[in-house]
């Protein structure tokens, strides 16, 4: 059996019942996860994998707590910094960072503030500071997040103590939404509480915890309507910014039809997610598969930013989606983001990061003059704030996360069939867990996404199946088992062996990868080979602005030219590419030394330039130039933390 859009198809019917509006009464059994995600510390990752999330946490993530006043002295460490959602969110990439990591040190800094927080819990269940006793006006969101790292805690540590905790977080909670319905941010991300409670409920049988998720559910905003109902095709003007067209909120709303689905029933919930993705794709869609947000909806223009904190909740979104719905179409997306848009908004040290990124990013400066939607003029510089903080507190989860889901068991016991495994997205990792009761070692070695070549070790013994996703994208993908024949996959299904498995079984994918050209924002050209999109090599000054090393703030001025445009093949576009492999050095995703280059001819267009201290819309193509032809140089958008990634096409 192939899963994916197939398995989607199929589940539905086997297990909508009815719909549920209203709070429960008689709680029915929540449709069963398509994919089940193991628990935090069963997945640790190696080879590039692993220097990737070193570097993480040798960079900010395992600093913060040193010397940023918001984590160092944080209300919920008893301090009197802020006290409201930078330490929830902090730890919620901390706990799996850790643990993939298995880094002792960086598990007993968690360790001692999940002490503290669980320690210092409020009589009637609140966590963290507050500013009354009653319930009116306390808000509940930064109670959301601190739930999400206490699952995971719980998940890498089997602590004693931390469900008692959240069911009595729980029914505080219960109590402040009788008293004051959920508002601000927490009545657009509902869905964030309802996720933790759906796994309270599979883990404890609480049926209460369904009756708390319907009332957040009825008191949240309605996602599928403001999708159904889209009034928003164009860049906001910053006097129409509400919070329904904020970018984060937008991020974390792709996994509400999912999310609400599993409670509801209601095939039409699940459904209602193309209609998210496409509306968001078509009217502020980027190339790197995330949405414009400057923070509000910034339309289609590659010049336009996206805010780090939606990159990471996009990606938070997806991989509980996928959980739920079992489509291998969302792990292609959330590897595009993962390997694209993530890197590319932090320095290859990964002490420094942006608030926004652009995919056409030729300059990084103060900027009293801007092109962004509302945001401020140090939005897209590289640093420890700039901007906003919240992103400096949030962005810890999106490579651990992303570590966190490659693997997930298949399909759920509900539907009646084996427990397996299943590969939803590639990196180097390895995975010990049990199927069936016996212990099942999984071992991936692999250089992808910078090459096309995946090897699985599965070690174990017994009767089991273990699906391998495969890319939608690739052409002529082959599975080998051993020194067997190779057998062709088939693109955009998870593909299923239903074996004996014994000992070590070596399972080779090769899933070759082709450019493809798309044509974007006036026409403009963009090119992608595998999950990688491809940007103009630009030479950069890092000019240190303000803070101390370690942690400065820096502009990043351009040495050399941007502004060109493709001469490519009008038959055959994705032919105008040659593409050149280079080793895969201690960071992949350092620009001086990126896996890979792409070169294609082009000419400089002078008219193109700067406005708004960013590069101008890509001028409508074809354009003309009567400069001589170059030979460009491109290299992943991870890499490149300077580029241009959407350019004009000459006329042929």
């Amino acid at each position: 059996m192939d899963l994916g859009k197939g398995l989607y198809v199929m589940i539905l019917p086997v297990i909508v019942i009815s719909t549920v509006s209203g709070a429960q009464k008689e709680p029915a059994r929540l449709a069963p996860l398509a994919l089940e995600p193991l628990p935090v510390g069963a997945i640790t990752a190696e080879g590039w994998l692993q220097r990737q999330l070193r570097i993480q946490a040798d960079g900010l993530s395992g600093n913060l707590e040193k010397f940023w006043p918001d984590i160092k002295d944080s209300g919920w460490i008893g301090g009197k910094a802020e006290g409201w959602e930078r330490a929830p969110y902090w730890l919620d990439g901390m706990v799996p960072l850790a643990w993939i990591l298995n880094d002792d040190t960086l598990k007993a800094d968690v360790k001692r503030w999940m002490d503290y927080i669980i320690g210092h819990q409020h009589g009637d269940g609140w966590l963290g500071p507050r500013k009354s006793e009653g319930y009116r006006d306390l808000d509940p969101w930064p109670q959301f997040v601190i739930l999400k790292a206490l699952r995971q805690y719980h998940e890498a540590t089997a602590a004693a103590r931390v469900i008692p905790a959240m069911l009595k977080n729980v029914r505080c909670i219960d109590s402040v939404l009788r008293e004051t319905p959920l508002f601000d941010w927490g009545k657009y991300r509902w869905m964030d509480l309802v996720i933790t409670l759906h796994w309270l409920y599979e883990m404890t049988g609480e049926a209460w915890l369904l009756d708390v998720a319907a009332h957040a559910h009825e008191q949240g905003f309605n996602w599928r309507d403001h999708f159904e109902n889209f009034k928003y095709p164009e860049k906001m003007n910053a006097k129409d910014c509400i919070l329904d067209t904020h970018v984060v909120n937008n991020a974390m709303a792709v996994k509400a039809p999912a999310a609400w689905y599993r409670q509801s029933r209601d095939a039409a919930e699940a459904a209602a997610l193309d209609t998210i993705l496409n509306t968001l794709d078509n009217y502020h869609g980027q190339i790197t598969g995330i949405l414009t947000g400057d923070e509000h909806y910034a339309g289609l223009s590659p010049s336009q930013g996206t805010e780090l904190c939606a990159v990471v909740e996009y990606m938070f979104s997806l991989e509980n989606t996928i959980a739920i719905l079992g489509r291998a179409d969302l792990a292609d997306r959330l590897e595009r983001i993962a390997f694209n848009a993530l890197p590319g908004t932090f320095s290859p040290d990964m002490w420094a990061h942006q608030y926004v990124q652009q995919a056409n990013q030729v300059v990084c400066r103060v900027s009293e003059d801007r092109v962004y939607t509302n945001n401020g003029p140090d939005a897209n510089l590289f640093g420890l704030e700039p901007n906003y903080g919240c992103c400096t507190a949030n962005m810890h989860q999106g490579w651990p996360k992303f570590s966190a889901h490659c693997w997930m068991r298949m399909p759920s016991k509900a539907l009646g069939m084996p427990v397996g495994l299943a590969a939803v997205a590639y990196a180097p990792c390895r995975l010990n867990t049990e199927v069936n009761g016996k212990p099942v070692r999984v071992r991936v070695e692999t250089d992808y996404p910078f090459r096309d070549t995946v090897r699985v070790t599965v070690t174990g013994d017994g009767e089991f199946p273990v699906a391998f996703r495969v890319p939608g994208w690739t052409q002529n993908a082959t599975l080998q088992i051993g020194d067997e024949a190779a057998v062709s996959v088939t693109p955009g299904t998870f593909h299923t062996l239903s074996r004996t498995w014994q000992g070590d079984t070596v399972v080779t994918l090769r899933f070759p990868m082709t450019a493809t050209v798309e044509r974007r924002f006036n026409d403009s050209a963009a090119v992608s080979r595998g999950p990688l999109v491809y940007s103009l090599r630009i030479g950069a000054e890092w000019k240190p602005l303000r803070g101390e090393a370690p942690h400065n703030d820096f502009e990043v001025l351009p040495t050399t030219p941007w502004n060109y445009a493709l001469e490519l093949d009008a038959a055959k576009p994705e032919a105008s590419f040659r593409f050149e492999e280079a080793p895969i050095g201690a960071n992949p995703f350092d620009p001086a030394t990126p896996p890979l280059r792409a070169y294609v001819k082009g000419k400089l267009l002078p008219g193109w330039d700067i406005e708004h201290n960013a590069a101008a819309p890509p001028p409508q193509s074809p354009v003309t130039s009567t400069e001589p032809v170059t030979e460009l140089e491109l290299i992943p958008y991870g890499c490149a933390k300077l580029r241009i990634t959407e350019f004009p096409v000459l006329d042929q």
